[in-house]
């Protein structure tokens, strides 16, 4: 059994800090800053539409592949090594876009960005969550979360604030610079920390008492999954149902995005303290029914109520998904942390890129867009069905013990 170590609460913040500032860096200035930088680059004339919508499916298979990567390079002695080196990649090719207006340059540099923001979306809070079990204080492992949403508000300040001095691939300068200084001062602090590899038997190799797969993981995989799918539709296609619900000029054509940014940034703090106070299966449940309606209200509304219905509710639960899963996971599976936590970032970023491919098929057959948001729907009501059979981490090993 490990020892619990004492830690002061600056040394706490720091850490949690840094993960915050890693996630606002790979996920806020790599990738969601190209959901606001998108209707500009189109009316720059650096692609068209559709062409842009690849360049997206390209980040998103990217952040997949650095998932899977995870996975299979799960150790602390791993995470070490290539947390700074993907912070670097994504560094590089942020500067690579401000570059050059070639498509398939552009699509190839997305999808490695890609890449690196899969892999350090895993492994920075993976890398925390292990430390704060060793110092008993795991219940504030969803902090880190807080850099999403203060990446989707810094991107979005970043793009309108420059958007009348920039134009084509230089629009992408802000990004590339601040990314600099926030990456290596992350990279620096998480260099850090004090944990060893953990789990050697007699002979060196790793023990892992509990597989991956199980009676107990699997309905949290597709718990999981729903969500994934559920989620991405509004957070890809929200500002386009907007824009062919509303008449021109309205004030939510950028506003559905900012509600967004602003649900989502008290949002981690949030569920991590209804997941500490409820436990989180019961938060879980409810994060779940909150994201449902959110989606439904689009569908059930179309106009004004339901788009700001849609991003309040929304915005203010994806994050709560992603940490009370992560968080519950851990608990059924003490010695599958970092490589849990990947294989269930792999599967959310796999639904992600199916949702938007559901969506165009959808549409191609003659659908409407708000008709496809009922996809998201049906995804949030499957997800919710299996969370209702995801065990108590405590029943559950206690069950085991029995067992034995």
């Amino acid at each position: 059994m490990h020892h619990q170590k004492s830690t002061t609460p600056q040394e706490l913040f720091g850490v949690l800090a840094a993960g915050a500032v890693m996630l606002m860096v790979v996920h806020g200035l790599g990738r969601f800053i190209y959901t606001p930088l998108f209707p500009y680059l189109v009316d720059d004339g650096q692609f068209t539409a559709p062409e842009g919508a690849a360049v997206a499916t390209w980040n998103y298979f990217g952040y997949l592949v650095g998932a899977m990567l995870a996975i299979r390079w799960h150790r602390v002695s791993h995470i070490r090594v290539l947390l700074p080196a993907f912070l670097a990649v994504h560094v590089i090719t942020t500067l690579f876009v401000t570059q050059t207006d070639n498509l398939t340059a552009i699509s190839a540099s997305r999808w490695l960005n890609g890449v690196a923001n899969g892999v350090i979306f895993v492994q920075a809070p993976a890398l925390i969550l292990e430390w704060l079990v060793l110092r008993n204080r795991a219940s504030m492992s969803g902090l880190v979360y807080i850099g999403v949403g203060l990446g989707l508000l810094v991107s979005s300040g970043l793009v309108t604030g420059s958007a009348d001095w920039l134009e084509g691939a230089g629009r992408w300068w802000p990004a590339a610079l601040i990314s600099i200084p926030l990456a290596v001062w992350g990279a620096y602090r998480l260099s850090r920390l004090e944990l060893q590899d953990h789990q050697s038997g007699s002979d060196g190799n790793t023990v892992i008492t509990t597989p991956l797969i199980d009676r107990a993981s699997v309905p949290l995989f597709l718990a999981y999954a729903g969500a994934g799918l559920g989620y991405i539709l509004p957070m890809t296609f929200l500002p386009l149902l907007a824009k062919l619900e509303l008449e021109a000029g309205h004030w939510l054509l950028d506003g559905t995005w900012l509600i967004v940014a602003l649900c989502t940034i008290p949002a981690a703090w949030l569920w991590n303290k209804l997941g500490t106070k409820m436990g989180d299966i019961p938060a879980l449940k409810l994060n779940f029914l909150i994201q449902l309606a959110g989606v439904l209200a689009a569908v059930l509304w179309p106009g004004t109520i339901g788009l700001v219905l849609c991003a309040a509710l929304v915005g203010g639960t994806f994050l709560g998904t992603v940490l009370l899963t992560q968080r519950i996971g851990r608990a059924l599976h003490p010695h599958q942390g970092p490589r849990l936590s990947a294989a269930m970032v792999a599967l959310y970023g796999f639904t992600q890129m199916v949702g938007p491919w559901l969506t165009k098929q959808w549409l191609d057959a003659g659908g409407t867009l708000v008709s496809a948001f009922g996809i998201g729907v049906g995804a949030l009501a499957f997800g919710l069905i299996f969370v209702f059979f995801v065990p108590r981490p405590d029943a559950w090993h206690a069950r085991t013990i029995q067992a034995d």
